[in-house]
């Protein structure tokens, strides 16, 4: 059995997930959470104890609320837990590594007060070694340096200091991912790179939100 196809097993039908504007967490990717709410204290302790997996989400604005809270996007991310401590005033600081992507197939039902779904992550199979890639290489139709340059106008017209020797140095794959989870884009903007199909898709998608943020300015 492939390291992919055991993973991909071991995911659970049914998981927490924190549904949080703004935070949105990419295969990959690293998301460092401060966890403070007794019902999201309560998720990570039974995460911890449960493969240490729960799903980020973001909640859909200008949408009726639900039983169970506001409604939920379609798509989110499933990380597991891989740095974790706690602070004297109780609050939990976790790193939560991203695995895949999963869609939405119904909520279930509540526990100890925060919110769990029934997820599906059979379309996202190739998310389980996202960095293994080269989306923008030279022959992709967004290339590292066509990002790099929308990247420079994109941090001059919003007067962003950015660490050039880090960007420099890391990885094409890794560079993506990092875009996507730091850069200050809307909550629309970072879920449509989220739900891209392809790395190439991901990779335009965040050349046109570069070029157009640094329009803006």
């Amino acid at each position: 059995m492939s390291g992919a196809h055991a993973r991909l097993e071991g995911v659970p039908e049914v998981f927490p997930v924190f549904p949080l504007t703004g935070a949105v967490l990419f295969p990959g990717g690293r998301l460092p959470l401060n966890i403070f709410e007794p019902r999201y204290l309560a998720m990570v302790d039974d995460a911890m104890g449960a493969g240490r997996l729960f799903g980020m989400i973001q909640p859909l604005p200008d949408v009726p609320r639900t039983d169970s809270g506001p409604a939920l996007h379609r798509i989110g991310c499933l990380g597991r837990i891989t740095a974790f401590s706690e602070t004297e005033d109780g609050r939990y600081l976790i790193t939560l590594t991203g695995l895949m992507r999963f869609e939405v197939v119904e909520e279930a039902e509540m526990r100890r007060g925060y919110r769990r779904v029934q997820g599906d992550v059979s379309a996202f199979r190739d998310d389980v070694d996202p960095l293994s890639g080269n989306p923008v290489g030279d022959e992709a139709p967004v290339t590292r340096a066509m990002l790099v340059e929308a990247l420079r106008h994109y941090f001059e017209a919003t007067g962003i200091d950015a660490n050039w020797d880090a960007i420099e140095e890391i990885s094409d794959e890794a560079l993506i991912v990092t875009l996507c989870m730091a850069c200050p884009f809307s909550p629309a903007e970072k879920q449509a790179l989220l739900e891209a199909k392809t790395d190439s898709a991901r990779a335009e998608a965040l050349l046109a939100i570069l070029e157009i943020n640094a329009r803006r300015g």
